[in-house]
This record gives structure tokens, sequence and C-alpha cells, in this order.
């Protein structure tokens, strides 16, 4: 497998970053107006809980299921997979991999920075739930 490493997850990332703010943001100033933007409450209420945690949360976990890849992983050419199988992750997987990037953020986001390092290029992220992001050429067929 050609593993994906830190700076093109990275470029990954920012991309996936930029879509969920092209999204979440108009959606949050048409339930809350521009005094969102001002407040220093961490959630808002329910359509707050809704459009920043639920909603990026269930399409990134979605995508990684149906396709393995979010945009920004389509725009590197990379897919992630289970690392002992080569093949399409499962919901649970992809679940777990989801809460694990909160772990991966603990002391300056070293989890991520981890992928640099690690000789299969995984994070804390996919440690915990057996995932490794490879180069899509090299991907198994997802059928």
């Amino acid at each position: 497998m050609d593993y994906v490493g830190f700076w093109p997850r990275l470029g990954a990332s920012l991309i996936d970053t930029v879509i969920v703010c092209l999204i979440t943001f108009p959606l949050l100033t048409l339930v809350y107006g521009r005094s969102y933007w001002m407040s220093d409450k961490f959630i808002h209420g329910p359509a707050d809980l809704a459009i920043s945690w639920i909603l990026p949360a269930v399409l990134c976990i979605w995508l990684w299921v149906a396709t393995g890849q979010t945009p920004g992983k389509m725009a590197i050419g990379a897919v992630i997979v289970d690392a002992s199988t080569g093949q399409r992750i499962t919901v649970g997987k992809a679940v777990l991999r989801y809460l694990a990037y909160f772990l991966s953020m603990i002391g300056l986001f070293i989890g991520y920075l981890w992928v640099g390092l690690d000789p299969k290029k995984q994070g804390w992220h996919d440690h915990i739930a057996g995932t490794v992001v490879i180069k899509k050429a090299t991907a198994s067929p997802h059928r």
C-alpha cells in the first residue's frame, strides 16, 4: 500500500474545513443572525448543535463509508481503508475514527502530527480505528 503522508492530508483537511464552513456558516447566520458570531457561548441551542456538530459528523462518516473519501481526500487522490484488509471501512470503524479525532487533538494536535512520524502514516485516530490513508490508485476495489 502506498500511504499518504502528513502534508497532503493536511491539505485535504483544509479543503474539507473550508467546505464545512461554506455550508454551516450561512445556516448558523440564517438561524441565529449575525449576533451568533459575536457571542461567547459554546453552543447556542439545538440548531447550533445540529448544524455545527451533528451535520459535519454525519456527512463525514457517510462519505467515509460510502466512498472512503471526503472532498479533500478526493482532491489529493487518497482513500481511507481498513488497515488489515485494504477494503472500505465499516460504519463502526468510521464512527470510531471520527470520535478518535478528538483524542488526536490532545497536546497541540500531536495525534495528527503523528502521521509524519509513523511508518504507515497513521495518526492516533487511524491507529484507534484500524484505518490507513492510501493513494487511491493502490486501493482495493470497493464492491
